[in-house]
């Protein structure tokens, strides 16, 4: 099981990132359920490595991580922005990324790395 865990975490966070985006706005892209889980794993990675960081800190920090992986998988799927266009967000950098969902991404961050850690447990004891 032990060999399981990591692919079941990013699977979980690539569905919890569409769930998302089928909440928010309708609709979704494969390329998303990648980031997704690419977030989910880096957010514990978070969690784990710097469980110290204050509570107030770890969210932040969780949002730039969700923020630069949205950079990342803009820059390398998004180029006709086919899949999301920030260009008429204020603050917007190559329509990619924009200041108001950074700011989202706090209380996404906050609540994976509740969810991330609850189910790293769980994964845990049942290996």
């Amino acid at each position: 099981m032990k060999l399981l865990r990591k692919p079941i975490l990013f699977a979980a966070g690539g569905m919890g990132y569409v769930l998302l985006e089928f909440l928010w706005r309708g609709w979704s892209h494969i390329s998303m359920f990648a980031a997704g889980g690419l977030c989910f794993l880096l957010l514990g990675r978070l969690e784990e490595t710097e469980p110290k960081l204050p509570a107030a800190v770890r969210p932040l920090a969780g949002a730039a991580i969700i923020t630069m992986v949205e950079l990342a998988a803009g820059l390398a799927v998004n180029r006709d922005y086919a899949v999301w266009d920030y260009r008429d967000r204020p603050g917007n950098f190559c329509g990619q990324i924009c200041p108001l969902f950074s700011f989202l991404w706090i209380g996404v961050a906050w609540a994976a790395g509740k969810l991330y850690r609850a189910l790293s447990e769980k994964l845990r004891v049942i290996e």
